[in-house]
């Protein structure tokens, strides 16, 4: 092990990300072509996350930030950050209090010094659904084999009775948050982050809510509104900035860093790395949504891939993704909100 690295840095980290396969290529197409059947899906809007809105802000660095990483937006200096919130399913128009709405997405592109930008994807579990490629395309057969008019067990219970993170990730994401500006994100993807030294630290991404984290009962979710997430975050920027610390959690040594869906303890040493401030919707919420794709092999110097190999695959998918969503014309689902 050279000098400068740490016991936490993972096999395979230091290239970055690496040569894709023509394996890796195929499987990032099956998983799309399976995605887009999946109940719920239409053309024009993403396969995943369809439903959401687009704010912007700015991410101030803490003093710890340029000790853990040498990356731009890590440095002194606020910039500009595009962040888009979410909810989880195909369906473009699912109600903010259904318990199918999760889990809630937020993804955050920080705008560089010169033209640079580098993206986070975090989404309100802690731990992934599965750990590999294979798993979430295996899981994605399933619920489309699923046919609800068939006796039980369909494929989809079968396979969470086969895969227990799966399940857990399932039924917690059917709890509905109170706000966007309550929930708390989590990249569950390890990234590597080098400093001005080359000290090289694999961690995680968090996104904690400076008002502090807060869901809503069963009753007090069927009381609110198809949109209200939507509501509740305008009605909250009218009023001032909301917050989030950035957090990158660090594991031990003997963490796995290349399975997103093992969540690591709570115990695990952490640092803030500095203050989202999401300050306003986008003029033109929907136009940058459809046109912005969130990618997290965006990355700068100071941040590189580690061995988890979800990123390069995700990447893939959504660049596919976006290519589709091109072909339709979507419709606004913030005209009425």
């Amino acid at each position: 092990m050279n000098s400068k690295q740490t016991q936490n840095e993972p096999v395979g980290a230091r290239g970055g990300a690496g040569v894709e396969s023509s394996t890796d290529q195929d499987l990032a197409q099956q998983i799309f072509d399976t995605m887009i059947q999946v109940h719920g899906e239409r053309p024009g809007y993403r396969p995943v996350h369809a439903k959401g809105i687009v704010c912007q802000g700015t991410f101030a660095p803490s003093g710890e930030a340029a000790t853990l990483s040498k990356a731009a937006d890590f440095q002194g200096d606020s910039v500009p950050v595009t962040a888009r919130f979410s909810a989880g399913p195909p369906d473009p128009f699912i109600p903010d209090n259904s318990p199918d709405a999760g889990p809630r997405g937020i993804a955050i592109r920080f705008q560089l010094p010169g033209s640079g930008i580098t993206d986070i994807v975090a989404m309100s579990h802690n731990g992934f659904v599965v750990g590999s490629g294979e798993e979430f395309l295996a899981l994605h057969k399933a619920v489309v084999a699923t046919d609800p008019s068939k006796p039980h067990p369909w494929p989809i219970e079968a396979f969470l009775s086969t895969h227990p993170r799966a399940l857990k990730f399932v039924m917690e994401n059917r709890v509905v948050p109170a706000s966007f500006a309550t929930e708390a994100f989590f990249s569950n993807d390890s990234f590597v982050f080098v400093n001005k030294d080359g000290a090289r630290q694999a961690g995680r991404y968090q996104i904690v809510p400076v008002a502090g984290r807060r869901d809503l009962s069963e009753e007090e979710a069927k009381t609110k509104s198809a949109d209200f997430l939507v509501q509740d975050l305008k009605t909250r920027l009218a009023t001032g900035p909301i917050k989030f610390h950035l957090v990158v959690q660090l594991p031990n040594a003997g963490d796995r860093t290349d399975d997103p869906s093992l969540v690591w303890p709570d115990n695990r040493k952490s640092i803030d790395v500095g203050t989202v401030s999401i300050i306003s919707v986008a003029a033109d919420s929907a136009g940058v949504e459809r046109s912005i794709v969130y990618d997290p092999t965006h990355l700068t110097d100071g941040i590189e891939l580690s061995d988890d190999p979800l990123p390069a695959l995700r990447a893939r998918v959504y660049s596919l993704s976006a290519s589709y969503r091109q072909q339709g014309e979507p419709t606004s689902i913030l005209k009425a909100a």
